[in-house]
């Protein structure tokens, strides 16, 4: 069974090389003639891991192509998803399977509603990696993915996953690990954009991130998430020492005056805490904070 991956970003370049290395037929969807011929060019995907770099030269098609897609790796920006979906629609398989690789919340309900007849897998990922060229992925931090859609019933395609190295684990809880990791993203991430600053230097932000942490676990316990404060605090503060040395994602596109996945972390935490009617200041604040730095550089603020 073919994995087509729609999006060549670090994720979707670091899913593609180690299912290629493992022997998995790999396509790769690029959006058009002209990004499909830049590829062509660099020959592959490359993966460097440390001091050893490979490329595999994995097949590519535009998304006008006319294969059938019964596995479709979704690895685009949180903002993308629903259109990039959309505009394979047309070649899903009646059983199709989409396997959801997001930032934050929000986007994968809206595929799954634009797509009612696929099966949407959510993947909830620790994996560090990041572009250091177009279709060259260096492998910054190994970690676990959680995937689910609310069922037991796991796909017999894992154990492909374990044969590329590619670290799994079915839960039928996917929302609780989509809700945990939105907390962290949203007590690390704005942080570093503001303070200009890789995830290391938060260690001496731990007042803020304290109050951060107090907010967004009684957010998620509005949500059926139970962890106490201390707990999601202690679990930032062990992401900042693993990813000391890392520039956030949003970091990065901030520094790169791309559009950020704002809307899908803080944007949805505190659209939710309204919902609720849960009154929290901190991460309100925030949120406008981030938003007008985003302005100041001429970003998105949504």
């Amino acid at each position: 069974m073919t994995w087509h991956i729609l999006g060549a970003g670090s994720l979707g370049c670091l899913w593609a090389a180690r299912l290629a290395r493992a022997g998995e037929p790999v396509l790769l969807l690029l959006r058009d003639r002209q990004r499909l011929a830049q590829y062509r060019a660099s020959t592959g995907v490359g993966l460097r891991e440390g001091d050893n770099f490979s490329r595999f030269p994995i097949a590519a098609d535009t998304l006008d192509g006319n294969q059938p897609i019964q596995r479709l790796l979704l690895a685009c920006k949180a903002y993308d998803a629903e259109e990039a979906a959309a505009s394979v629609a047309p070649r899903l398989a009646p059983t199709a399977e989409i396997l959801l690789l997001q930032n934050g919340l929000g986007s994968q309900q809206a595929v799954a509603e634009r797509l009612p007849r696929a099966r949407c897998i959510a993947v909830s990922s620790t994996e560090g990696a990041y572009l250091e060229a177009p279709f060259s992925v260096v492998w910054a931090g190994r970690g676990q993915n959680w995937l689910g859609d609310g069922s037991e019933q796991a796909p017999a395609w894992l154990a492909a996953l374990d044969k590329a190295e590619i670290p799994q684990q079915w839960t039928t809880q996917i929302d609780a690990r989509l809700w945990k990791k939105l907390a962290l993203n949203c007590a690390i991430n704005p942080l570093t954009v503001l303070h200009q600053c890789r995830n290391g230097l938060l260690a001496e932000q731990q007042e803020t991130l304290a109050t951060l942490c107090s907010e967004l676990a009684a957010l998620l316990s509005r949500n059926q998430v139970r962890i106490s404060a201390d707990e999601l605090l202690n679990e930032v503060l062990q992401v900042i020492n693993a990813t000391a040395a890392n520039y956030s994602s949003m970091y990065q596109d901030v520094q790169q005056n791309r559009r950020t996945e704002i809307a899908y972390l803080l944007g949805y935490a505190v659209q939710n805490a309204r919902a609720h009617h849960l009154h929290c200041p901190a991460f309100e604040q925030l949120h406008q904070q981030l938003q007008n730095a985003l302005a100041q550089r001429g970003l998105p603020t949504d």
